[in-house]
């Protein structure tokens, strides 16, 4: 069978040593007699899996003991809600970034539980730049300041931290979780929905400080209650134990790669690869200011939209697959997570050279 390479968005490509590994355990796992599909949560077998995954995840990404860490479900889209409603505790306020699709969706959602202040915006240049510092409007009162540090329909992403001071800094990470170092100590919350860069859809990991849970809005649900979730070890309700599983399997992975820094080395060069063979050619373009361009989903415009049509379905046939843009932006877009080989984007470049050499 030729090489397939999946550009989705997400759910997207798993690492393929995960997905053997999984088929070779899907029957009987270590011996247990037991798929993980078919464990108890509550067994000695899958506490085991849980806490492996926790610790790897801990220790691939520096999380001290000052910060719960939790596997959720609801995707990213359910901690919209899930912040304020643990967050704001005594305020009434909080302050949100603008800086693309998932953004205006947590905004919309926090405005049902508070008043957003939008610190800083970039809509009127259509999401293709990160707000300049010296327009930020930051309100030291307010509960949290929420921004999502890589968006994946525009192909934006902060590449350093915002400074908040004292006030809690929340990240919906779901889309550059895991592709390079981070100071979670620079986090009051951390979120990401797990099927892009952590494992498949059904999962949401949730990194909080522990002084900021135990507050909740008068009304919340317990499933939507941080300290709920704390004090039951993620396992308040059944969890998705198989999403949590393959999510343990990618920790072991990326531990095997040499960590985050290896992957940090690796993602900059997938995408310097792709950027330079964009920017050196006219029949190419990506919309996005250069300092703030996305090393995880890279978009870019074919200078004779018509023949969209005709660089999907050739670049199908070359097994280059899901490359079509976001149906807000069209164009194309390629994801390049942690899984996805440098071959990939290799193979991705030398098509789009040959396209452009036969239809430009």
């Amino acid at each position: 069978m030729a090489d397939i390479y999946n550009f989705s968005a997400g759910p997207a490509v798993l690492p393929h040593p995960v997905l053997v590994r999984a088929r070779d355990e899907l029957l009987d796992w270590q011996g247990s007699g037991m798929s993980v599909m078919e464990m108890s949560h509550r067994g000695k077998e899958f506490v085991s899996i849980a806490a492996q995954a926790e610790a790897d995840l801990r220790e691939l990404m520096g999380i001290s003991s000052d910060y719960h860490v939790l596997f959720l479900q609801g995707g990213a889209t359910s901690q919209f809600a899930m912040v304020p409603m643990n967050l704001l505790r005594d305020r009434q306020q909080a302050d949100y970034f603008n800086t693309g699709a998932w953004s205006k969706k947590a905004i919309g959602e926090a405005k049902r539980y508070c008043t957003v202040n939008v610190a800083a915006s970039s809509e009127s240049t259509k999401f293709t730049t990160i707000p300049p510092r010296d327009t930020w409007k930051l309100d030291p009162s307010a509960a949290y300041v929420h921004y999502t540090p890589n968006e994946t329909i525009g192909g934006v992403e902060f590449d350093w931290i915002p400074v908040t001071g004292e006030v809690p800094l929340v990240a919906d990470m779901s889309s550059t979780i895991l592709s390079r170092p981070l100071e979670v100590s620079r986090f009051g919350l951390i979120y990401a929905g797990a099927q892009k860069n952590i494992g498949p859809a059904g999962l949401t990991v949730v990194i909080v400080r522990k002084d900021l849970v135990g507050e909740t809005l008068a009304g919340t649900p317990s499933m939507f209650d941080y300290q709920q979730h704390a004090d039951n070890g993620s396992m308040l309700n059944t969890p998705p134990t198989y999403g949590w599983y393959l999510a343990g399997l990618v920790f072991q992975w990326l531990k095997e790669q040499g960590g985050l820094e290896a992957m940090a080395l690796i993602n900059q060069r997938k995408a310097g690869k792709l950027y330079a063979a964009i920017d050196a050619s006219e029949f190419y373009q990506c919309p996005v200011d250069v300092e703030c361009r996305s090393r995880m989903n890279v978009p870019f415009t074919l200078a004779d939209a018509s023949l969209d049509a005709d660089f999907l379905a050739g670049a199908k046939a070359a097994g280059l697959l899901s490359l079509k843009g976001h149906r807000s932006v069209g164009g194309m877009r390629a994801s390049i997570y942690n899984a996805m080989p440098e071959a990939g984007v290799a193979a991705l470049v030398d098509f789009m050279k040959e396209f452009e050499r036969t239809r430009g």
